[in-house]
């Protein structure tokens, strides 16, 4: 796949359109140590990263994606030195402020999953100002992990499921009570700097979820990284328990 074209490669998603990934999410690692072999700051990586961002939900629009959901703060990176952490506040103060309009041209819709309510008020109300902007779009759902932890996600699932008296929970109850509840499960995960493990994110949702890991840093995988990666996930064989033969159609039937 590596020797293919960037033409070669689209025109093999627009032949397999109907197989595109329906929700892609995304783990952006490597924006610190991107800055620092360049002998730049952290937030230097940070803002560099915040392209990259933009590019992979301009993509989405472009492939007809339907969700793609991004680790933006962790709930654990409030462990952070206090300088960095104050630094991606007002980044993400600026960045939502800057892409607000363009993302309401594109027809995306914007929301949040974590606990907003754990970041600084100004933050805070500048996410809740965009998401009322952008919920008359249709197009693409753009959702931001703020303060998300999966762990906490599925204990206050627990809490809720509680809360309602519910005696009996099966997966379908359970999944009812998360944070994505009316969300497709994501189809495929990419993680970037080469990093081997889901870092507490949407640890339920990722049960069958195919994940792509690749050493190239978040601020440098733009556009042409994101087509080999849904390209890569077309040609997957998704099985979820079953064998290759019972996936494969019978005479006359369609696949």
């Amino acid at each position: 796949m590596a020797s293919r074209s960037l033409k070669s490669l689209e025109e093999d998603l627009r032949a397999h359109a109907g197989r595109l990934p329906e929700h892609i999410a995304f783990i952006m690692d490597g924006n610190g140590r991107w800055a620092k072999e360049r002998g730049m700051p952290r937030m230097f990586g940070h803002r560099e990263g915040v392209k990259s961002v933009r590019e992979m939900v301009e993509t989405g629009v472009e492939l007809g994606i339907k969700v793609m959901t991004f680790y933006t703060f962790s709930k654990e990176n409030w462990r952070r030195p206090k300088s960095e952490v104050s630094g991606l506040m007002k980044l993400l103060v600026s960045t939502i402020r800057k892409e607000v309009e363009d993302l309401d041209k594109n027809n995306v819709r914007l929301r949040t999953i974590g606990q907003l309510e754990d970041l600084p008020p100004g933050p805070r109300a500048e996410f809740r100002a965009a998401m009322k902007q952008l919920e008359h779009n249709d197009g693409l759902l753009l959702v931001l992990a703020l303060s998300y932890s999966g762990r906490r996600e599925i204990t206050q699932a627990v809490n809720r499921l509680l809360a309602r008296g519910v005696k009996h929970v099966d997966e379908r109850a359970f999944a009812s009570a998360l944070e994505t509840a009316d969300l497709p499960d994501p189809d495929l995960l990419i993680r970037t700097s080469g990093e081997n493990r889901l870092s507490n994110f949407l640890l339920w949702q990722a049960a069958y979820t195919e994940l792509y890991i690749t050493d190239t840093y978040w601020p440098d995988f733009r556009r042409p990284q994101l087509i080999a990666a849904v390209h890569d996930f077309l040609h997957r064989e998704r099985r979820f328990g079953r064998t290759s033969e019972q996936l494969i159609p019978s005479k006359g039937e369609a696949r």
